[in-house]
């Protein structure tokens, strides 16, 4: 049951997620819960095959200041990319996503730490 439930639940999660970062005008804008599940599926599709690719290519990223910063690059791309095949996800340019990546890594974290506390 665990196997299932498990991503799931991270699904959700990443949809919520989305749908709070939207919420507060960073640069991502969602219609609806509906769409920040579309979203969230896309993105976790669209992150995967890139992250496939760059193995493939025999690029690694690596961890430290560059790195981050390079993740953070993809991340925004990623956004950009899902924004065109989402129906009701919206990003507003490079900068937005750029901006909204951080976000959402932001509250990923403080939701995760929350739910740490319980």
């Amino acid at each position: 049951m665990d196997t299932i439930l498990q991503p799931v639940l991270a699904w959700l999660l990443a949809a919520v997620v989305i749908f709070i970062v939207s919420r507060l005008n960073l640069g991502l804008s969602v219609t609806g819960f509906v769409p920040a599940l579309i979203a969230a599926a896309a993105i976790a599709i669209i992150s995967a095959v890139f992250t496939w690719l760059l193995v493939q290519l025999g690029i690694k990223i690596d961890p430290g200041i560059l790195g981050s910063i390079i993740s953070l690059i993809v991340a925004a791309l990623v956004l950009m990319l899902a924004a065109r095949f989402v129906p009701g996800l919206t990003v507003a340019g490079f900068t937005g996503a750029i901006i909204a990546a951080v976000a959402i890594a932001v509250v990923t974290w403080l939701i995760t730490w929350v739910l740490s506390l319980f």
